[in-house]
């Protein structure tokens, strides 16, 4: 195993926004050893008062919607505009193998090139939703980096969103026009946490349908709640690979931050962000330390096996082996 640095070289290399460093501090919170999840936990105490002045953008939409050749349009406008920005893509993990590809940066080759970029590819484990359980982190490092943009690609269509939308300040969700009717279930549930809907690949032929899904979504937008921001929800076209309606969309990001910021919105609701964080973490310790027990992996097989032939009710050998961890713990 690599050596790890430490606390004080892991905080002077971030906050001098080393991407040697930073890059290791992100290996460093995803790791699951006991001596690393310590070290981080200092790296993070250190680095947190210089957190927290970004903008922090989820991307999502369905595959083959365009999300990297998009993302690195909106990239290369916002560097040129002399601001850093990070972008973090999570790939999804086979359950068979625990696998991933990883393959977001050679997706982005020519935004990976830019000294104002940095792009992190994070596999997302067995992780609830799809999201990496250290997505969180990774931002505050970043930002800690001087990262003043902060962009979280999501892996696909549905419990991902909810989450990426749990923690980033504004939501785009990109959509293709003429999707089909098959879809209509889950435009509804996402449309409605979606700060800004753009209609990708408006170029060529693409253009004029592009134009028509405008009204539609538009039309089925006033059918929503408000939404808690005051901000009304855009629709609008664009094209990562021609560059169109790029540099309008960053426009708009930039009217929502300035909309939330004053309306007191965007303070209110980093906060309950960081709530639903503490209460994530707390989840995720206790399955953990479940999962861990010595005595619960010597009663787990056996439970499995029960369930599995049909002897025992999945819930009853669930409440069992919970049982056995609580009485454990209480000794």
């Amino acid at each position: 195993m690599r050596q790890r640095l430490s606390v004080e070289a892991y905080t002077k290399g971030v906050l001098s926004a080393d991407t040697i460093v930073l890059s290791r501090a992100i290996t460093l919170i995803e790791s699951k050893l006991k001596n690393d999840k310590l070290l981080a936990k200092a790296v993070l105490e250190n680095i947190l008062p210089h957190t927290g002045k970004s903008i922090r953008v989820g991307i999502t939409g369905v595959p083959g919607v365009g999300k990297s050749t998009f993302i690195e349009a909106l990239g290369k406008h916002i560097t040129s505009q002399e601001k850093k920005i990070a972008v973090l893509t999570i790939d999804p993990s086979s359950k068979k193998t625990g696998g991933s590809i990883l393959a977001d940066k050679t997706r982005m080759e020519d935004l990976s090139r830019d000294p104002l970029a940095f792009i992190r590819p994070s596999a997302s484990g067995l992780s609830l939703g799809g999201v990496a359980r250290s997505t969180r982190e990774t931002m505050l490092l970043c930002e800690a980096a001087g990262y003043e943009v902060i962009i979280i690609e999501t892996v696909g269509v549905g419990q991902s969103e909810t989450l990426v939308k749990g923690m980033t300040d504004f939501f785009l969700l990109l959509m293709l026009a003429g999707a089909g009717d098959e879809l209509q279930g889950i435009k509804k549930g996402i449309m409605e946490m979606a700060d800004v809907v753009a209609i990708n690949k408006a170029d060529g032929a693409n253009k004029i349908s592009a134009e028509l899904a405008v009204t539609e979504y538009q039309n089925a937008l006033h059918l929503f709640p408000k939404s808690d921001s005051d901000f009304i929800t855009k629709v609008v076209t664009c094209s990562g690979l021609e560059n169109s309606g790029i540099s309008s969309l960053w426009k708009l990001i930039i009217e929502y931050q300035d909309e939330t910021i004053r309306n007191g919105y965007f303070e209110k609701n980093r906060q309950s962000q960081n709530l639903e964080w503490m209460h994530d973490y707390i989840r995720q310790t206790l399955e953990d330390q479940f999962y861990e027990n010595v005595i619960i992996k010597k009663a787990l097989a056996s439970s499995e096996r029960s369930v599995k032939e049909g002897n025992e009710l999945p819930v009853a050998a669930a409440q069992r082996l919970l049982n056995i961890f609580m009485q454990n713990l209480l000794k």
